[in-house]
C-alpha cells in the first residue's frame, strides 16, 4: 500500500466501526453532497472533495508520496519533532517509509470541530433529545473552531515535504474502533459495580501499560462500590464534549460515564447529578483504538506498522503471522523441490 491506500483502509474500516453505524454515516455524506451541489463560485473551489466520501474531516492524508509503504512510525501525536527524529533514523539506516499521527494536524486540524456532530447521535441512542443533543453540542463545536483558527495547522505538513516523508493522520477512525470495543464490552451485561468496570479496563494491554508510568484508569466520580447502572462509552467526535451533557445523560438513564478525559466543569456537573465518572486515560484509550484499527491495516495488506511517539503497538490479530508462516511453508517447498531435482 502507499499512503492513498492506507489512509482508505483506515477510514472504510472507521466507518464500519462508527457507533452511529453505516446508515447514519451514508446520511451524513448525502448532506455533504447536497450541501456541495448548491455551491458556487469561490466557495466550490476550495471546498474540500475528501468530504464527499470521508466522514471523517479529522482524517488525512497530509503529505502523499507514490511510495510502497512497508513499515511505517504511528504515533499520538506526530509533529515537527517527530519528523525530525524520523529523517534522523533513516539517515542511521532505520527502514522507515512513512510517519502517520493519530492527533490531527494541517487540514484535519483545522477541520476538527466539524467531527463532533458524531457525538450527537450517539446520545441520541442513549436517550438524549435530538433537539436537546444539537442544542447543546452547537456552542461547544463553535468554541472549539474558534480555538483552532489562531493555529499554525499546517507547520508539521510543511516539515513532512520538506523532509520527503508520506505523512497522515488518523483520528476519528481510531476512536470509533476504541469507542465500538469498549462500548460492546460494558454492554455485556456482567459489570455490577463501578470497581468492575476499573477490574476491566485494567487487563486490557494499553491500560495496564499505562498504569505502570502512573496513567492508568482511575476513578474521577462517584464510588467504586456503587451500581454502575447504564454504561457510556464517550471516546469519539473529535474532543471533549459539553459538561452540560452530564445532566441529560443522567435524566436518560445513564449510571456510568468511561471518558478518555474530561475537564473540571465536566466532573462538578457530574458530580452534582450523581454520575459515576470513570477516566480511561487519553494516550492508551488512543493506543487501544489505534491497534485495533492497525491490525485491520496489516490485516489488508498493508505495511508493518510499529509505534512511537506514546504509542505502544499490540497485536489482537494473528492474521499477519500466518501469512508470514503460509510464506516461509511456500519457500521452504520451493527449496525442498530445488534440492530434490538436484539430487536427482
Amino acid at each position: 500500500m502507499n499512503i492513498r491506500q492506507v489512509y482508505e483502509a483506515a477510514v472504510e474500516h472507521g466507518i464500519s466501526q462508527d457507533p452511529r453505524g453505516r446508515a447514519a454515516v451514508r446520511k451524513q455524506l448525502a448532506r455533504v453532497k447536497e450541501q456541495y451541489d448548491k455551491l458556487k463560485g469561490f466557495e466550490k473551489e476550495v471546498f474540500d472533495l475528501q468530504r464527499l466520501t470521508n466522514p471523517y474531516a479529522d482524517t488525512r492524508v497530509l503529505n502523499e508520496m507514490p511510495d510502497e509503504l512497508k513499515r511505517v512510525l504511528v504515533g499520538i501525536d506526530a509533529e515537527t519533532p517527530e519528523l525530525v527524529l524520523v529523517d534522523r533514523l533513516r539517515e542511521r539506516g532505520r527502514k522507515i517509509d512513512g510517519v502517520i499521527a493519530h492527533h490531527p494536524e494541517g487540514h484535519a486540524l483545522a477541520g476538527l470541530a466539524d467531527v463532533m456532530g458524531v457525538q450527537t447521535d450517539i446520545w441520541v441512542r442513549f436517550g438524549v433529545s435530538v433537539t436537546v443533543a444539537d442544542a447543546i453540542m452547537a456552542p461547544r463545536a463553535k468554541e472549539v473552531g474558534r480555538r483552532i483558527k489562531p493555529t499554525n495547522t499546517e507547520r508539521a505538513v510543511t516539515a513532512a515535504k520538506m523532509l520527503g516523508i508520506p505523512y497522515m493522520c488518523m483520528h476519528t477512525p481510531a476512536d470509533n474502533c476504541v469507542s465500538s470495543y469498549l462500548q460492546k464490552m460494558f454492554d455485556s451485561g456482567k459489570h455490577e459495580r463501578v470497581s468492575d468496570v476499573l477490574d476491566e479496563l485494567r487487563e486490557i494491554p494499553e491500560y495496564r501499560a499505562a498504569a505502570e508510568v502512573g496513567q492508568g484508569p482511575v476513578l474521577f466520580t462517584g464510588s467504586a462500590e456503587s451500581r454502575c447502572g447504564r454504561i457510556f462509552v464517550d471516546m469519539t467526535g473529535g474532543t471533549e464534549g459539553p459538561e452540560t451533557l452530564m445532566e441529560k445523560l443522567a435524566a436518560a438513564g445513564v449510571g456510568t460515564v468511561v471518558h478518555m478525559h474530561l475537564g473540571d466543569k465536566g466532573r462538578e456537573q457530574a458530580e452534582k447529578h450523581h454520575l459515576n465518572v470513570v477516566i480511561a486515560g487519553h494516550t492508551s484509550s488512543d493506543s487501544v483504538g489505534l491497534n485495533l484499527l492497525a491490525d485491520e491495516i496489516e490485516r489488508r495488506g498493508g505495511p508493518t506498522i510499529e509505534g512511537f511517539s506514546g504509542f505502544t503497538r499490540v497485536r489482537r490479530t494473528k492474521g499477519r503471522a500466518k501469512k508470514a508462516a503460509k510464506k516461509a511453508s511456500k519457500k521452504a517447498a520451493k527449496r525442498a523441490t530445488r534440492a530434490s531435482r538436484k539430487r536427482a
